[in-house]
């Protein structure tokens, strides 16, 4: 059910999360010489982008939902570990790199998102078995 406030919630992650990949940000990761943090960037960010989409569609097991959204708030803590670090290779929050740091709010802000889903999709959860004791 795509009305469900929580997948509104996945869905603007998945916005935030692709709004990285033409931020500034992500054109210095991939400029570093270091290749390994170019692809854990990307890899990151793309996985947490497929399981945001792909619990979106799992409406019917919200226990299963429930344990990929917390996955995907790993991959979300985990790319904001890389973005920060990105960051602060490039010299630190300051006032000439605010587009770079406005990437790592995009992720800072998908983080949130992915967290106010899981709350949702376990609310849900407690309804239900509410409802169930009821009958």
């Amino acid at each position: 059910m795509i009305q469900r406030p929580q997948s509104l919630y996945l869905v603007f992650a998945v916005l935030c999360n692709l709004a990285v990949f033409w931020n500034p940000i992500y054109g210095r990761a991939m400029a570093d010489p270091a290749t390994w943090i170019n692809y854990g960037f990307a890899i990151i960010l793309t996985m947490a982008i497929f399981i945001a989409l792909v619990s979106i569609f799992l409406f019917k097991d919200r226990t299963l939902q429930l344990r990929i959204v917390k996955l995907g708030t790993y991959f979300q803590i985990a790319g904001l570990g890389f973005a920060i670090s990105i960051l602060f290779s490039m010299g630190g929050f300051g006032t000439y790199l605010w587009r770079e740091s406005l990437g790592v709010l995009y992720i800072f802000i998908s983080l949130g998102l992915y967290w106010l889903a899981g709350r949702g999709i376990k609310s849900d959860q407690e309804l239900v078995k509410s409802m169930d004791r009821i009958r």
